[in-house]
């Protein structure tokens, strides 16, 4: 008996001493997997730097004070096909956490709810990608990568993956013909396993060596998260710094945000590209509106006209299987273009984190949100935002 109640001590002691040790990850995995249920969501999304590690953004030492000018009041209903939404309603539904709206480059409406406050910074998701793409755009400009480039050319140790062969235009434009599912409803899901790789201190870069070639890189367009993170990889490569140093010295400082941001992390210290990037509601915006002005604000032409111009195209040379028809949008450099568009684009990020750009009328918006409901439904009621935003874009 006392044999046994020793041995019973021992594994006590071993799982205690591995609990100890483990202790970040198996608090990081048991946050990621309730990151998510309905009860924790909006705390999460407000808090995520207390919850996983991240890089530190200072804010712009010459911020751009946005003007005001509130006094707009949003349409009472929309149109999304055939059926009618009150917008309120809408917005309370999807768990609108803040809504700004700029015309003219003056905020004529700003709302915060769910306790986000002006100066709070809330997590973007993939809305990241379309400040990676910014930052591949400069990086051309600057003769740093080509679009032509072959991933391999910069990151060598991606041969006999599934990214051997691919160009970085195949990344910007979800080209890569990786095998990839990113349905987050599913558990088992790749998107889903991404997560709990991270929370288990899996890198970033480990993880997309395991991902495997489908289809020809170039010949459809399918949405893989990971292609953002491999675009991230090559511009760290390219230019020697850093993602949290590049946002920092190409876009944070010359466009004047207001506020710091924050990068998450992995335990090798490279930042989540593909959409961990914190930040606050108006410097979301600001993005917004660097694209309105063809690549110039504050001041500073911070990427080139023919940049925004290709980042917001529809690319579709006949080759391409899915191209405009992923999901009904059309897809430039990491930049969605709505279905019938008259001009406007967006970028998007899970759980209805929006920038909506109508250059046509002069306006810009932006919306935080935690809508839990998104793993059943998200497909659809991103699409009923885009409606939204365009019923509001008729006013003007």
């Amino acid at each position: 008996m006392k044999g046994i109640l020793k041995v019973i001590g021992i594994i006590c002691i071993i799982m205690l001493l591995i609990a100890l040790f483990q202790r970040d990850k198996i608090r990081r995995l048991i946050v990621v997997n309730s990151l998510f249920d309905e009860e924790n969501i909006v705390d999460n999304f407000q808090d995520m730097e207390t919850l996983f590690p991240t890089y530190h953004i200072p804010q712009s030492s010459k911020p751009l004070t946005l003007e005001r000018n509130i006094g707009y009041s949003f349409p009472d209903s929309f149109i999304h096909e055939s059926e009618e939404y009150a917008t309120k309603q809408f917005l309370d539904a999807t768990m609108t956490e803040g809504l700004l709206i700029m015309h003219r480059d003056t905020i004529i409406y700003e709302d915060y709810r769910l306790g986000l406050e002006q100066d709070e910074k809330h997590i973007s998701w993939s809305m990241s990608k379309s400040f990676i793409s910014t930052s591949i755009g400069i990086a051309v400009e600057n003769g740093q990568l080509s679009i032509s480039d072959q991933v391999t050319d910069h990151l060598p140790e991606f041969q006999g993956t599934g990214y051997d062969g691919v160009t970085v235009e195949d990344l910007i434009q979800m080209r890569s013909g990786v095998k990839f599912d990113e349905d987050y409803g599913d558990f088992n899901s790749d998107i889903n396993r991404f997560g709990r790789a991270f929370a288990l201190g899996t890198s970033y870069r480990e993880f997309a060596k395991s991902l495997k070639n489908e289809v020809t890189p170039g010949s459809r367009c399918k949405y893989v998260s990971i292609d953002t993170q491999m675009l991230g990889f090559i511009l760290s490569q390219a230019t020697g710094l850093s993602l949290s140093e590049l946002l920092y010295t190409q876009l944070w400082e010359p466009m004047g945000m207001e506020h710091d941001a924050a990068w998450i992390k992995d335990n090798t210290g490279f930042e989540m590209a593909l959409g961990g990037m914190v930040a606050t509601l108006r410097d979301y915006a600001k993005l917004g509106l660097l694209y309105l002005h063809k690549g110039k604000l504050n001041g500073h032409q911070i990427v080139s006209p023919e940049w925004i111009v290709k980042a917001t195209s529809i690319y579709d040379d006949g080759d391409l299987t899915d191209q405009s028809k992923n999901n009904n949008y059309g897809y430039g450099y990491q930049w969605w273009i709505p279905p019938y568009s008259t001009g406007g684009f967006f970028a998007v990020g899970i759980y209805d984190q929006f920038i909506y750009v109508h250059p046509e009328k002069d306006l810009v918006i932006a919306k935080l949100s935690a809508d839990h409901n998104f793993k059943t439904n998200g497909a659809a009621i991103k699409a009923r935002h885009i409606s939204m935003f365009q019923e509001m874009a008729k006013h003007f």
